[in-house]
Formats: structure tokens, C-alpha cells, sequence
């Protein structure tokens, strides 16, 4: 018994837990944290050259580096996929969702001709990993999508990954039928509440609706302030000074990869990309959306990076990619 209690000790020693930010986000000086002087230049400078609206590094729940207005809402386009697959786990664990579910059971169809009886045996699951086998116009989606969309019938259910804003979106329809909630109503009281989000309200989302789908879109609006609560709030497990918001079952469900991608350095879960283990350790993801909307978390580090960029801000562009290797960079270096 008192190896054990040993045991235990040296392990409460040697992992330190996840602190959350407060009501308001505290900033440390990356000295005095234990961050080389050289660590964060790579931050600086890429922030200098991509001028983003707000880029933020928090470690252990403080502020390491922040540059930009860390308060200004702008829309986080497909991050949005990330935040509902935490309501997502909410409801899988209260038991009103399941799974396995199929789109025929759950009365799912699309606008004339309608799904095929192929295409309704893609389950709830099959959408979550972004691999329906259902390829049809959506609501949102780019031009790229559009470019790549496989041909009709293609691939059966489960078979095929492709980033699909037709599986999203109808994830939305099942959401708000299964549960009798506004994602957005859902999202402020069972999340962004618990953690204190400073700016987001449920009025900061909207249904986007298209002639192509009778699925709507989903858009949020988000500070970088509040989505680094959301990533630090995963890199915790789900847990926030206690509380377990989202089951940490889930958090480890939905961050695990699924599926290769066509994505260099990237897996894909529960609508969650995955990164790899080699630089970021183990449970690493990351949310992306167009136009410069990124949130990663890195739990081996105890961080959590938030880039967001409002349209047509973000003069010289941002690459998914440019970011992941800034992010491996400081993981490099982080105490």
C-alpha cells in the first residue's frame, strides 16, 4: 500500500493538471514561465507577416503571447464543424443520440429526387467521420468542395473519406431534431456558459440557408479569447475547474484519428483533425475553418494556439499548413 501511495505522488508530481483562465485571462511574462528567450520569435514574426485579427498562445491556462484584438467576434467558418461535435458528445452520453443510427431511421431525405436507399444507410457515425458516401450540393460549401465532389453512389457508406459540408451540415438537422435545440441556445448554455466565455452569445450564430439543400449551414461568430477556452477546455478533457462539461470519453473519442486524408500531416475524427504524434505528442487536434480560422491544442505541452482572421483581413493568406508548422516550432520549444 505505501508503494502505491508513492506511486500516486510521484505521478501527481510529475503531471501537473490543466488550469483554467478565470473570469478574465491572465497573461505571464514567457521568462518567468520557463520559455526560452528565443522561443516565441517565430510567433512575432509570424504574426508581423500575416497580421491576422488576433493570434493567441496560452499555456496552462495563462497567456503566453497574444497579438491582435483577442475580443472582436468574427465568423470561424468551419470550426463551427468542432464546436457541435462537442454538443455532440453531450448528447450521445444523455443517450439522445446514438451512433449507429441510420439516416433512414432517423427520417432523414434531401430535396427531390431525394437519398437513395444506399445513401440512407450512412449512420451518424459515418457523418461525424466525414465518410456518408452521400455527394450532393450543400449549403457553405467551397469551391473546392464542388471541384472534388466524387460522383453519386460512388462509394458505399463508410467506405470513402471526403470532407463533405453536405455530412455537417445535415449532423446540424439530426442535432436540432434529436435534442429539440438551437445549437446555438445549446452551445451557450452547455458550454460557453460553464467555461465563461467573455463575448459569445447565442445570438451569434445563424441557420445559412440554401436553394441546393433543405440542410442549413451553421455559422458562428467567436472571439479568439473565447475559442481558446473552447481548445483549452478539450486539451482538458472535457473538464472545466471540476465540472465535466463534455465527457472525457468523448474528448478521446472525437479527437482519435479515424481516417486517412488528403491533407498532408493531418487525420480525421469526429469532425476534428487529428495531428500527428511525432511533434505534438499524443491527443493533439486541431479545428480549421477558411480564411485563417484556426484553434489547436496540444495536451502533452499544455497548450492551446487560436489564430482567427476576419474576411479580407488576412493580407497575405493563411495556409492550414503555415500554421501547423509554427505550431510545431513552439511545441519545440515550450517548457
Amino acid at each position: 500500500m505505501n508503494r502505491l501511495l508513492v506511486i500516486i505522488a510521484f505521478c501527481l508530481v510529475v503531471q501537473p493538471a490543466w488550469a483554467e483562465p478565470g473570469r478574465h485571462w491572465q497573461s505571464l511574462d514567457s521568462a518567468s514561465a520557463g520559455w526560452p528567450a528565443t522561443a516565441l520569435q517565430p510567433l512575432r514574426d509570424y504574426a508581423e507577416l500575416r497580421r491576422p485579427t488576433a493570434l493567441m498562445l496560452v499555456q496552462n491556462g495563462i497567456v503566453v503571447a497574444s497579438f491582435g484584438d483577442t475580443a472582436r467576434k468574427v465568423g470561424v467558418a468551419s470550426v463551427r464543424k468542432s464546436l457541435l461535435s462537442a454538443l455532440y458528445g453531450i448528447a450521445v452520453a444523455d443517450g439522445r443520440i446514438k451512433l449507429d443510427a441510420t439516416l433512414a431511421e432517423l427520417g432523414i431525405d434531401e430535396k427531390a429526387p431525394g437519398l437513395t436507399e444506399q445513401e440512407k444507410g450512412a449512420a451518424v457515425r459515418d457523418l461525424l467521420t466525414a465518410r456518408s458516401g452521400i455527394y450532393l450540393p450543400a449549403a457553405h460549401e467551397t469551391a473546392d468542395i464542388k471541384e472534388k465532389r466524387p460522383a453519386r453512389g460512388s462509394h458505399a457508406p463508410g467506405t470513402f473519406w471526403f470532407y463533405n459540408n453536405w455530412d455537417f451540415n445535415v449532423l446540424g438537422t439530426i442535432y436540432r431534431q434529436r435534442t429539440a435545440e438551437s445549437i446555438f441556445e445549446s452551445f451557450a448554455r452547455r458550454i460557453a456558459g460553464p467555461v465563461g466565455m467573455e463575448d459569445f452569445s447565442a445570438a451569434d450564430g445563424r441557420y445559412a440557408q440554401s436553394p441546393v439543400s433543405k440542410h442549413p449551414a451553421y455559422p458562428f461568430r467567436l472571439s479568439a479569447r473565447d475559442l481558446a477556452r473552447f481548445g483549452v477546455l478539450f486539451a482538458n478533457g472535457g473538464n472545466w475547474a471540476g465540472q465535466q462539461v463534455v465527457p472525457a470519453a468523448w474528448v478521446r473519442e472525437s479527437t482519435t484519428p479515424r481516417t486517412a486524408t488528403d491533407r498532408p500531416a493531418r487525420g480525421y475524427a469526429y469532425m476534428w483533425w487529428t495531428l500527428p504524434e511525432d511533434g505534438f505528442g499524443k491527443g493533439a487536434a486541431l479545428a480549421s475553418g477558411h480564411g485563417g480560422q484556426l484553434l489547436a491544442f496540444v495536451p502533452g505541452k499544455r497548450l492551446v494556439m487560436v489564430q482567427t482572421a476576419e474576411s479580407g483581413s488576412n493580407r497575405k493568406g493563411t495556409r492550414t499548413r503555415d500554421f501547423i508548422g509554427l505550431l510545431r516550432t513552439i511545441v519545440a520549444s515550450a517548457p
